[in-house]
Formats: structure tokens, C-alpha cells, sequence
């Protein structure tokens, strides 16, 4: 027999022993009529069921579904991008981001397109009124019959609202607000979010409602709560970029659905999120290229081939430790950078100060832009260029040995899509020029810097 906590009035089946936090007129257990009756609860007690044991029915992998069918379309091709395809069926995604960077403006976006007049969304807000999600709708343009907004922070509250109404999806902004009766603590605290999140994921599998879970993010950038989190939901993804810029980038991290690391490209506006009609230019400024220390290459964000502008400045340190510091790139590669172009090409940055930024928000954590940064650092250090119309992709070794990079065909047909008209890659390896590219390949990243001219 199992043991329930009962931590106050519950109404408890007759027949198998299942509990709810109401009154209903079937079991949601055993499907039964009429059975489901008031058990009188004082705190601390412990009922016991009586339904015997059963064993589970196990099922043949080549006689499963698939599930294709279960996957639908969202409406926001960025967003389905990142997912795999579409909102699958049952499962439970976690959305997090910094404050204000636009995660309840995307969900509250999503809602209003993945419902209608007849099934609308279950918009759950835990940290805003209705009145003043209405507002927020308003100027979205998201004021719709598509959406049902309900202010709740009780997890039974939720849980029998979604198992109730099926909606097309629920949305809970945000999951730290969620009180959990269960859990010792306040609502925010690692028990409850742990306690919140383990009940909606059973109720997500149970009645097949996609939920959305949003989720606040702690000074480091991590989900706030326990990590055990990302290993509990289905889906995690990130809402990055600069709170006081443009472009925004929504990142997946985990989807058992579909591939990890895809990228979706947003741009907020006054109307909300709005996908960007060009991709590929979208951190492209033609006129900084002519600047020493700016160099083009390409990143690959799943299966996403993005040309990023990488800018580089050098300057004499006013004091006797040089500085350091990086904006979307990682400072420990960078300083590994740094000591390989010193030790193996010359590059003396012993006594000035390095800032690197990369464009438009993105982080980039891809090897193969390491010749780029190596040789946006040398053009600062040197006051030389490249031309404007040139890609830059390798990854480089301690020993200044440039190696071959990753789907390194895709990127320079992004490259060649949008202009270029060289790239400098690695040498060896096979790769087929597009028509129009000429390519530059490098055995050191030595030889590399030694493409860079006079500005």
C-alpha cells in the first residue's frame, strides 16, 4: 500500500484510494462514478490506500508511436525553430531569462497563437493581476478571445484548473510564485519550486497539455531553484541579450525533442518580440569593418550558420597590470589566445589592455572563431585590417597550429549568401568553395595574421 500525505481536506475515491483537493463527480483515478467522497484531514496525517498492487503493461518499441502527431505549430517560426518543429504534446518547457529581457512578453505572445475563441490558452499569472495582464495584452496587441487568464498561485489551484479546462497550453509566469501546500518554506524557495514543478510535470503527462513554465534566472544565469530542474522539465530554454538593446536571442539548451543548441532571433520592439526578417545581417554594421581590430566570422548555433562581427581594442595600460575583459566571449579562452599569438606570432600584449565585444548580444562559445579573435586582437595590436568582404574561421591550437572547423561548408555558404567574396580557413580538409568565394587557407595562425594590412 502507498502512503499519501494528506496536508489538510481532501476528498479521497472510495473504490482506489485517489485524492483530490475537490469535489468532483468522476475519479480522475480509476474513472468511477460517484465515488469520490470527504475525508476528514488533520495535518500530519497519513492515509492509506487500498488499491492493490499492479504491474504495468509494457509495450514493444516498434508498436509505439512515434508521436509526430502530437507536435504542433506555434505560429512563431523562431520560437518552432528552437523547439524542434513545434509545441509537443505533454510536455513541460521552462523558459528563463534576466529580468526584462521579454520572457512574459514571448509567453503571453505564444499563448495568443496558440489558442482560439473556442480552446483558448490557460494564461496562469502568479506575480500580475488579470486587470493588469489585460494591460500588458493591450499593448501587445494580444488582447484576444485566444487567451484565459487566471491569477493563481495555488499548485492544487493550478493543477485541477489545467486538468479541467485541457487547454491547448498553460502558461505559469512564473513558477517561483507557485506555493506548494506540501513544501516547507515560502514560495520562491528551492522545496516549493522543486514540489511545483514535479506536479505539473505529472499533470502535463497526464492530461497531454503542453505547459510553459517561466522561470527567473539568479545573478549568475542560472535558473533560480534547484538544478534538478533542467533534468525534470523537457524543455529548457533561454531568453539572452542586452536589456537595453535591440535584438534578443532564445537559446535551447535542452529539448528531448529535437536537437540541443538552436537559436531563435528576435528583435523587441514597442508591439513585443517581432522575428527578424533577415537573420544573417542582423549584426552586420558594413561600415565598421574598415576599423582595425573588427573582423567577421561564423558561428554555428545548432544548425544555424550566423556571420558575427568580432571588434577588438588595444591600448597602452596606464598602470602596471594590464586589463582584461570580454563581452560574449569566454575571458579564459581569451587569454589563451592572447599567450598563443604572443609565444607564436610575435604579438606583444604584455603591456596594454585588451577589451574584445562581440556585436549584437550573442555569446559565442564556438571554437571556430578563435582565428577570428586571434586576429581582431592583432589588427588592434598592429593598426592593420582585413578587407571588409572577408570570413575568418579555425579554431587554434597552443601550439598556433589553426584546425579545421565544424560544418565548415554550411559556413561559408552563409558567408557567400550574404556577400563575402573571401574566407581565411584551415588548410587541409576538404571543403567546395560556393561560386564566387575565394578561399585563403592557413596552416598557423602566424601565416594568418600575416593576411592583415596596412589600414
Amino acid at each position: 500500500m502507498t502512503a499519501v500525505r494528506v496536508p489538510r481536506q481532501l476528498f479521497v475515491c472510495s473504490d482506489c484510494g485517489a485524492t483530490t483537493p475537490k469535489w468532483q463527480g468522476r475519479c480522475d483515478g480509476c474513472g468511477s462514478w460517484n465515488t469520490v467522497g470527504e475525508a476528514a484531514a488533520v495535518p500530519g496525517l497519513t492515509l492509506r490506500s487500498r488499491a492493490p498492487l499492479r504491474a504495468g503493461v509494457a509495450q514493444r518499441l516498434d508498436r509505439v508511436g512515434d508521436g509526430t502527431g502530437q507536435r504542433r505549430r506555434s505560429g512563431i517560426d523562431e520560437l518552432d525553430r528552437v523547439l524542434g518543429g513545434g509545441v509537443v504534446a505533454g510536455s513541460l518547457i521552462l523558459l528563463g531569462g534576466d529580468p526584462g529581457i521579454g520572457k512574459s512578453t514571448l509567453a503571453l505572445q505564444l499563448a495568443a497563437r496558440m489558442g482560439s475563441a473556442d480552446d483558448p490558452v490557460l494564461y496562469c499569472a502568479g506575480e500580475e493581476s488579470a486587470a493588469q495582464v489585460a494591460m500588458r495584452a493591450e499593448r501587445l496587441g494580444c488582447r484576444l478571445p485566444s487567451v484565459a487568464v487566471l491569477a493563481e498561485t495555488d499548485l492544487d489551484g493550478l493543477a485541477a484548473a489545467i486538468a479541467s479546462a485541457r487547454p491547448p497550453l498553460a502558461v505559469v509566469d512564473s513558477i517561483q510564485t507557485v506555493s506548494a501546500p506540501d513544501a516547507a518554506g515560502t514560495p520562491g524557495s528551492p522545496g516549493h519550486v522543486r514540489e511545483a514543478v514535479a506536479r505539473l510535470l505529472t499533470v502535463a503527462k497526464e492530461t497531454g497539455v503542453p505547459i510553459v513554465l517561466v522561470g527567473h534566472v539568479t545573478k549568475d544565469g542560472a535558473i533560480a531553484g534547484p538544478r534538478t530542474l533542467e533534468h525534470m522539465v523537457d524543455v529548457v530554454l533561454y531568453l539572452e541579450g542586452e536589456r537595453h538593446g535591440e535584438h534578443r536571442l532564445l537559446r535551447g539548451v535542452k529539448n528531448r525533442f529535437g536537437s540541443t543548441g538552436e537559436l531563435g532571433l528576435f528583435t523587441m520592439e514597442g508591439e513585443g518580440l517581432r522575428q527578424l526578417d533577415a537573420p544573417g545581417r542582423a549584426f552586420l554594421d558594413e561600415n565598421s569593418l574598415t576599423v582595425p581590430g573588427n573582423v567577421l566570422t561564423v558561428t554555428c548555433e545548432g544548425t544555424r550558420p550566423l556571420v558575427v562581427e568580432i571588434q577588438a581594442l588595444v591600448a597602452p595600460t596606464s598602470f602596471g597590470l594590464p586589463r582584461r575583459t570580454s563581452s560574449g566571449f569566454d575571458l579564459g579562452r581569451l587569454h589563451l589566445l592572447i599567450a598563443v599569438i604572443e609565444k607564436r606570432a610575435g604579438v606583444l600584449l604584455g603591456q596594454a589592455d585588451v577589451f574584445l565585444n562581440v556585436v549584437g548580444g550573442v555569446r559565442l562559445s564556438d571554437p571556430a572563431v578563435d582565428l577570428g579573435v586571434a586576429l581582431a586582437l592583432a589588427g588592434a595590436a598592429r593598426n592593420r585590417v582585413l578587407p571588409r568582404d572577408t570570413v575568418v574561421l579555425g579554431e587554434v591550437g597552443l601550439g598556433g597550429e589553426v584546425r579545421r572547423a565544424s560544418r565548415l561548408d554550411a559556413r561559408l555558404a552563409e558567408a557567400d549568401a550574404l556577400g563575402q567574396v573571401a574566407a581565411v580557413i584551415p588548410e587541409g580538409g576538404r571543403s567546395a568553395a560556393p561560386r564566387g568565394l575565394r578561399l585563403q587557407r592557413v596552416s598557423t595562425v602566424s601565416a594568418a595574421i600575416g593576411l592583415l594590412r596596412p589600414e
